[in-house]
């Protein structure tokens, strides 16, 4: 993300310098020496070196020290000064994977709760040092699935927001939150809610056709139809689901102990290329559940898009051995929650590259420009998809070397 920022910076540098120079009718060597100057006089520091001779990228990264204590406590130290500054603090709380943390000699497995305490004293120790504002990017949304209250049971989504509002976090950057509905219960906090769909398409153009008339995208359930309506639109293909019957006599655990008595298809994939769209994937046992089934209706290949691969609690063997049965074909999930090699180098898995996104949402932020055009990707999606299906025709179109152009009877 810190990549991309730094590349966004010096191509915005380059276009403003440009347009400058000629709307000004100024030598760009000039444009530099008062950008420098305005960022001397705005710098906390005195300058001491000479002026630079080329624009300079500056430094995004800060410098933070976690430490956790023998009796399982936890806190933040910032190690840079950040007073005044807008910091975005860019988080991954799914990250499952042992990390380093000081009070410890070996890399360390911490829960989610381990990481929201370290998150939590991150901000507070960055408000404390005179940070101007907080501005969190949590590719995957805490507690998102905990938004409904039933009999005694907390709100923990909601929570979390008021946690964040207590600490007087100014806005939440995140992806294809389980439900929009905890937006509803901020006062002040602004939440961002970024879609994954056209870097999801782009690594999907990768291993299909878009111009197969073969293709059908299907809603594992009923929940899903909006999501997997939205493929089916900018695919300009039919859109079919699958209703699932349960028994809520039986408790539901896995996906060989499940509570599902009967699936049921509305539409046809016999023969045809099969999409499915989600916006997580955990244990993945219902998933592999609906995938056999679409498989024994005569689907030709199975391919699953999700936002947010978790793969909870085994749920990498078991897409290893659905997939060596031959359930599915791919699996497309983003870098939204961190994976190792164990998961990254699976034949089936395909991750796609969610980093420039952030990064430009940041950008636009930090600059105070619109990102509406980010939050809605359906023109950008519609003209990827249209560019892709017209070169697919022309291409169809094109004769075969050694044909004859008109055809075999032209004089």
């Amino acid at each position: 993300m810190v990549k991309h920022l730094r590349r966004l910076y010096l191509e915005r540098y380059e276009k403003l310098s440009g347009a400058l120079a000629k709307r000004h009718g100024m030598r760009e060597d000039e444009i530099l020496k008062t950008v420098t100057l305005m960022d001397d006089l705005n710098n906390k520091r005195i300058p001491r070196n000479k002026c630079p001779t080329t624009f300079q990228c500056p430094d995004f990264t800060i410098k933070v020290k976690y430490t956790k204590f023998a009796n399982g406590e936890e806190k933040a130290e910032i190690l840079d000064a950040v007073r005044g500054l807008r910091i975005f603090i860019v988080y991954d709380v799914s990250n499952l994977e042992p990390v380093k943390v000081a009070g410890s000699d070996e890399p360390v497995k911490l829960s989610i709760n381990d990481h929201l305490m370290f998150l939590f004293t991150t901000i507070n120790a960055l408000q404390l040092a005179g940070a101007e504002s907080v501005t969190l990017v949590l590719p995957t949304y805490p507690y998102s699935r905990q938004h409904k209250k039933g009999a005694r049971e907390a709100l923990t989504a909601a929570m979390f927001g008021h946690m964040c509002e207590m600490l007087e976090v100014e806005r939440i950057i995140t992806l294809d939150i389980h439900s929009r509905e905890i937006e509803n219960s901020f006062s002040k906090l602004h939440l961002e809610n970024l879609h994954a769909s056209y870097q999801v398409l782009i690594a999907l153009r990768k291993i299909i056709d878009f111009s197969d008339p073969d293709l059908v995208v299907v809603a594992p359930d009923t929940g899903a139809i909006s999501r997997n309506k939205f493929y089916a639109q900018a695919l300009h293909r039919p859109l079919a689901m699958l209703y699932k019957e349960r028994d809520y006599s039986i408790v539901s655990r896995d996906a060989k102990h499940s509570n599902i008595k009967s699936i049921n298809l509305l539409g046809d994939v016999k023969g045809k290329t099969v999409l499915i769209a989600d916006d997580m994937l955990a244990t993945g046992g219902t998933l592999i559940i609906a995938m056999r089934e679409l498989m024994n209706l005569g689907a030709k290949k199975v391919i699953c898009m999700v936002s947010l691969p978790f793969f909870n609690s085994g749920a990498v063997e078991n897409f290893d051995m659905a997939y060596k049965e031959g359930i599915f074909y791919r699996i497309i999930g983003t870098n939204s929650v961190f994976h190792g090699r164990d998961l990254l180098d699976k034949e089936w898995y395909v991750q796609a590259d969610i980093t420039e996104l952030f990064a430009r949402v940041i950008s636009r932020l930090h600059h105070g420009r619109s990102i509406s055009p980010l939050l809605d990707n359906r023109k950008f999606i519609q003209i990827l998809i249209d560019n892709t299906q017209a070169q697919a025709q022309s291409q169809a179109q094109e004769p075969k070397p050694g044909a004859s152009a008109t055809g075999p009877d032209s004089k």
